[in-house]
């Protein structure tokens, strides 16, 4: 089997077991805030006019998420937690998580390849990129150093 179908079709069943999962924690979610202190708060108009519209509408929003960085995972909780149907939600989950699947297999794979080739044949590429590594590690350890430590007491005037 081709290394790009077999490695699209891994990523399809993480992104569809993940996605679906936090799906599922939001569907769950959404439950408990219904029937806790907050119920009176979401369900007033203008929360479940929102919850209506994205019910209807969500589906796009879902599919189009996976080709983000950052948002699907947003996105997937809110459609759970807004009770978006299964019949609305999976089929943006299934092309979403289709297109997510191919890119990474294709796009991720090929830029792993050469980076891959890059440090493989040539060392100073190696060398800056461990240097430059430790350099940003060192910045980020005295940065943070810097910041958690106590300000500097101001010298007490001597009173004759």
């Amino acid at each position: 089997m081709d290394k790009i179908a077999l490695t699209a079709g891994a990523l399809y069943l993480i992104i569809l077991l993940r996605a679906g999962g936090t799906f599922a924690v939001g569907w769950l979610a959404g439950a408990g805030a219904r029937r806790s202190r907050f119920a009176g708060r979401i369900s007033s108009e203008k929360f479940l006019r929102a919850e209506r519209a994205i019910q209807r509408w969500g589906a796009p929003v879902v599919a189009v998420s996976f080709l983000t960085v950052g948002f699907q995972t947003a996105a997937n909780f809110l459609a759970g937690s807004l009770r978006m149907p299964l019949p609305r939600y999976l089929p943006a989950l299934f092309a979403g998580g289709a297109a997510w699947a191919l890119i990474y297999a294709t796009a991720g794979l090929g830029a792993l390849e050469v980076l891959g080739r890059l440090f493989a044949e040539r060392t100073a590429l190696r060398v800056a990129a461990v240097a430059v590594l430790l350099l940003a590690v060192c910045a980020v350890l005295l940065h943070r150093r810097r910041r958690s430590a106590p300000p500097a007491a101001d010298p007490v005037p001597e009173e004759s």
